[in-house]
């Protein structure tokens, strides 16, 4: 494979976003134990929306729903005026909603180039056949997707891995490699699960930083066990517990709701002192809940 270029003449899209993810009634069971009862979340034009709670409060089940993972038995998830329940997560990236994994799977045989040009597929103009028998136009179509990738990777300072391979990177820019696949689809909503696991505390800030810049141009929501992240890049949190919302508002709510408190650290607490560990992400609670099942949450 040639070397890809270092530069990139691609525009990013001038756009503000418009659209508002709303999810209401949301009921999940697995074998008869239910994983979420009547969770109801909103995601607003532009805004960072936390989701979270202890291990095993449904979040990762809730973030699931979003991404087509997981069919609700009941309840509504509206996109654009668009209702998206009974979605494949093929169809979401055509309408502009792209995600994160809580590990990175990339592909070990495809360079990082190509691994992040995967996440443009759905702005290729050219079909099957015409890349089949290298017609012209098919060409120039996959120039225009490497252009696309190596802009998302420049975002995300990234741009001297294009040509290895992701098995011989460090988890951290692996990590990154897998958001610039997000991003390379300018998505209008992105799903963030778990995207600071693995990252030293200053790759957390910059991360946080990059959350909080791409939320000019679309919305987020982000599942993450790293309080102090949370508290800093969101304009809104969803808290869960038990399958159960317990608690929705900004973060400063969020920070001083005793029924926050109490989720994470059991009833005899003092709520002052502990709503202030929870908001610097020190909660013994939170550092034990960094593993959770990707489909019981």
């Amino acid at each position: 494979m040639a070397e890809p270029p270092l530069a990139s003449t691609t525009q990013r899209p001038d756009r503000s976003p418009t659209a508002r993810l709303e999810m209401t009634g949301i009921h999940v069971a697995f074998g008869g134990v239910t994983a979420l009862e009547d969770v109801s979340l909103t995601v607003e034009p532009g805004q960072v929306h936390g989701l979270i709670g202890p291990n095993g409060a449904g979040k990762t089940t809730m973030f699931n729903v979003a991404c087509g993972l997981v069919r609700p038995s009941s309840g509504r998830i509206v996109w654009r005026g668009e209702e998206l329940r009974r979605l494949r997560p093929a169809q979401l990236a055509k309408l502009g909603i792209a995600r994160t994994l809580q590990g990175v799977g990339l592909f070990p045989g495809m360079t990082v180039l190509e691994n992040v040009m995967v996440g443009a597929h759905r702005h290729a103009k050219a079909g099957f056949f015409s890349a089949l028998f290298a017609i012209p136009t098919a060409d120039k179509d996959e120039e225009r997707l490497r252009r696309r990738a190596m802009d998302a990777l420049a975002e995300l300072e990234a741009t001297a891995y294009a040509g290895r391979y992701p098995g011989s990177l460090p988890y951290p820019v692996q990590k990154r490699v897998a958001l610039a696949r997000a991003l390379v689809a300018d998505p209008e909503l992105l799903l963030l699960d778990e995207p600071a696991s693995g990252l030293s505390e200053d790759e957390m800030h910059e991360l946080g930083e990059l959350i909080r810049s791409v939320a000019s141009r679309m919305s987020v929501l982000l599942v993450e066990h790293h309080m102090d992240l949370v508290m800093r890049v969101c304009d809104r949190i969803t808290v869960l517990d038990s399958g159960r919302q317990i608690a929705v508002g900004t973060p400063e709510e969020i920070r001083a709701d005793p029924a926050v408190t109490e989720a994470y650290l059991g009833d005899d607490v003092d709520v002052d002192a502990d709503a202030a560990e929870l908001s610097t992400g020190r909660s013994t609670a939170q550092a034990a809940a960094g593993t959770e099942e990707a489909t019981r949450g």
